[in-house]
């Protein structure tokens, strides 16, 4: 590879860290590629993508949503493959990539569309507030709550993603411990740790493993390979900051949070969507967006029974509340539709990189001649290239980058594959910005949880990372 080419496949790499896209199928050895990288409309594409991504990094400052400058972005970067693939005499290229990076969003779009519905259903029906009632009216002490947090975020954020989990215990660590700010900062750090470590070790509890396993890199039961280096991850750090959280206990006081009916159904159904879900993409290998929609369709035929049947029986009983109406387009409506719109951006700006080269450079790049560069042999090679992934995902997110990954499509064993999920996963918690988990916290614990309170336990953290690894390579070493 020419110098020159190696230093833009190196550029590639740091921006292609940007923030949160899916990818459901993506094989990138069946992707056209257009060997082009080194082409002036192909360099301004890059350009573009690092303007774009600049903009959604000062979000917080600019106020402009995330989903417009990468929506924009990536209309321009099509409109310059299309001209490069024109001069090249392949105009088919353009079209039939396109078309690919189409049809996954399409699956990704509509699959994260019913899990959160789903999440804003059980919102609705105050699933989330009659746990949290149920925690502050026990009497926890500081440190007890600080480990309750961190460790509920771990174990939920598996089921849910780990954005929402992390949201919502810290909703959770800001009710009981508003007299505590020092709580506040040391909870807010073990729930990002704690959500984005729950998240790694299933394919529903964070995007990036559910990108793994719907690329199908690793089978469904594979990913449980990695709950114990995830235990690592988030036990390190919690351990060490469970000895600075200030002693006492939060003033006790009631809450009257109870659940609406049909609460208990609608959880039900999404343990039943995923089963499902999971049983179709293994048993008939359709695409898992197939059993997410079948659950979609539950959730509306349960919402009529919620409306037109259980309704009659309540009002017999005088049971009945006009805020007990469920109607599942309103909980549709209440999806964050910026970030769907933002997958949209990110995927097929990342997608149309991919067609003019760069993945493919950068594929070469990192997992052919890194590894070995550094001397590491016996299916250790590319160890190297899979830890920097993590951290590169500290800096910024880790959703572009694993997309980035599968459509590389290096030829990995099982031990490389679940280490770059690990990593990918866990790496973002070195950093506030690192993680949706960590922007999120710090917009709702504002003048609490901060980027430099972040960072003053970034070492701890650290250690976690590098304990969750070396726990991978010891208990998976016949994986790799």
């Amino acid at each position: 590879m020419h110098t020159y080419k190696k230093v833009l496949s190196v550029f590639f790499i740091f921006f292609l860290a940007s923030f949160p896209v899916l990818a459901l199928a993506s094989d990138w050895q069946e992707h056209p590629i257009l060997d082009a990288i080194t082409h002036p409309l192909s360099i301004f594409a890059l350009i573009i993508f690092s303007l774009a991504y600049l903009v959604v990094f000062f979000e917080e400052y600019t106020h402009i949503h995330k989903s417009k400058p990468m929506i924009l972005a990536s209309g321009i970067i099509w409109i310059l493959v299309a001209a490069v693939a024109v001069e090249y005499g392949t105009p088919e290229v353009a079209l039939q990539a396109v078309n690919m990076n189409l049809l996954e969003y399409v699956q990704l779009a509509l699959f994260l569309l019913v899990a959160m519905t789903y999440i804003s259903a059980m919102e609705e029906r105050h699933v989330f507030a009659a746990l949290r009632g149920w925690l502050i009216s026990r009497g926890f002490t500081y440190r007890q709550l600080f480990f309750i947090t961190g460790t509920l975020a771990f174990f939920i954020s598996p089921v849910a993603d780990n954005l929402t989990t992390a949201l919502f215990m810290c909703a959770v660590l800001m009710a009981v411990g508003k007299d505590c700010p020092k709580l506040i900062v040391l909870g807010c750090i073990n729930i990002v740790v704690g959500a984005n470590a729950g998240g790694a070790f299933s394919p529903f509890g964070d995007i990036t493993t559910l990108m793994v396993w719907q690329a199908g890199e690793l089978e469904f039961m594979q990913f449980f390979k990695l709950f114990i280096p995830s235990i690592v991850n988030y036990a390190i750090p919690c351990l060490i900051m469970t000895y600075a959280v200030p002693k006492g206990s939060p003033p006790a006081h009631l809450d009257d949070t109870t659940l609406k009916p049909g609460a208990m159904g609608i959880l039900l159904l999404f343990f039943v969507s995923m089963a499902v879900t999971v049983i179709l993409h293994q048993t008939l290998h359709l695409p898992a967006v197939i059993g997410m929609m079948l659950g979609f369709g539950f959730l509306q035929l349960y919402g009529y029974y919620l409306n037109h049947i259980d309704r009659r029986r309540l009002i017999r009983k005088g049971e009945w509340k006009h805020d007990y109406e469920f109607d599942v387009f309103k909980r549709v409506a209440t999806v964050e539709w910026d970030t769907l719109l933002f997958f949209y951006g990110v995927i097929l700006c990342v997608g149309g990189l991919g067609a003019l080269g760069y993945l493919a450079a950068t594929s070469t790049l990192l997992y052919e001649q890194l590894g070995m560069a550094m001397g590491f042999t016996g299916g250790m090679e590319q160890t190297p290239a899979n830890i920097i992934i993590g951290l590169l995902s500290a800096v910024i997110d880790n959703i572009p980058i694993m997309f980035a990954v599968l459509s590389m499509n290096p030829t990995m064993s099982e031990g490389q594959w679940l280490l770059v999920t690990l990593t990918a996963g866990v790496g973002g918690s070195l950093l506030s910005i690192g993680s949706a988990a960590g922007v999120g916290l710090m917009g709702q614990a504002r003048g609490y949880y901060t980027f430099f309170s972040h960072l003053k336990w970034t070492w701890a953290v650290a250690l976690g990372y590098i304990g969750s690894i070396a726990a991978h390579i010891y208990i998976n070493h016949s994986t790799f």
